[in-house]
């Protein structure tokens, strides 16, 4: 299809060379050859009239032109994505459809085993992808490659809608043959114990928002391990002398079939709200208002 001389399959093309910066990369995203991804180009460097991407010191950088243009194709795509998707009817027991969710490790373990549970009831034609969380977790939303993210407010984008799913408190956690800790910690107990902590990210990492918190409110302490999710932080205070500041659901969790001690928190630490994002361009659409409900029900009744 052409629109004012120009084939709109091109448009994909642009998206994925504007993104990766690589005609190589271009090409292995969108399953097409190193040739076909440069005559791509080269047709767009003719309609456009503007070289687009230049080779500067072995890489390819954007022209002027293509930074103007990049955020816009990808709205148009997007766009076009959703309105392919709309449907005016929505029976989720025959509905076929795929969602990527990003969530921690945490929220995959208490939300992430109900609602696979009752999509596979209610919705079989539906299946869910979770995908790690990394530094960045909104830059999937916006390039519409995930459909939703769960995680604390402050790490949404302010530019998509989102709901609050669910509250949860902070509870220290020990091994169960810990003999430096009892039944209760003071303050001076609890920032004179090792501890352990979970960051996100490879290069630039991301502190979890109890480190935070504690960073925040001029606390110190001495961080003897950290670690990249917060199932294995429960899970390695055990054997030691360590302590590990986790959620109350997920720490719950595991003391069902982990040697580890729950010990109140000695700080005046505000709960953590878990909130629901997703992109504007999907705010309407039937399938994805209702995996949102679900998720929300799920959330609030995860034992059904």
């Amino acid at each position: 299809m052409h629109f004012n001389r120009l084939d709109l399959n091109l448009l994909v093309a642009l998206d994925a060379l504007l993104e990766e910066q690589s005609i190589t990369r271009a090409g292995e995203r969108l399953h097409l050859s190193q040739s076909a991804m440069s005559g791509a180009l080269a047709r767009l460097r003719d309609y456009f009239g503007d070289e687009l991407l230049v080779s500067v010191r072995r890489k390819m950088v954007p022209t002027p032109l293509a930074e103007l243009l990049r955020p816009r194709i990808r709205t148009i795509l997007l766009d076009i994505q959703a309105t392919l998707e709309t449907r005016l009817d929505f029976d989720p027991a025959t509905a076929k459809r795929h969602f990527r969710i990003i969530a921690s490790d945490y929220v995959l373990a208490v939300l992430g085993v109900p609602t696979v549970t009752r999509l596979a009831k209610l919705a079989p034609g539906i299946t869910c992808e979770f995908l790690s969380q990394y530094a960045q977790p909104t830059d999937l939303l916006e390039r519409g490659e995930a459909d939703f993210l769960i995680m604390p407010h402050p790490y949404l984008s302010p530019d998509h809608p989102s709901r609050q799913l669910f509250e949860d408190d902070y509870v220290c956690v020990v091994w169960t043959d810990n003999e430096l800790v009892g039944d209760s910690l003071t303050e001076e107990e609890y920032l004179a114990l090792g501890h352990i902590t979970t960051r996100f990210g490879n290069t630039k990492r991301m502190p979890s928002f109890e480190e935070w918190f504690v960073s925040n409110g001029g606390r110190a302490r001495r961080l003897e391990v950290v670690t990249y999710d917060f199932n294995s932080a429960i899970q390695l205070v055990i054997g030691t002398e360590r302590v590990v500041t986790a959620h109350r659901r997920l720490a719950d969790r595991q003391a069902r079939f982990l040697p580890i001690r729950l010990v109140p928190l000695p700080l005046p630490m505000p709960r953590l709200a878990e909130h629901l994002q997703w992109h504007q361009y999907q705010d309407r659409d039937p399938a994805n208002r209702w995996m949102r409900d679900l998720l929300a029900s799920c959330a609030e009744r995860p034992d059904g």
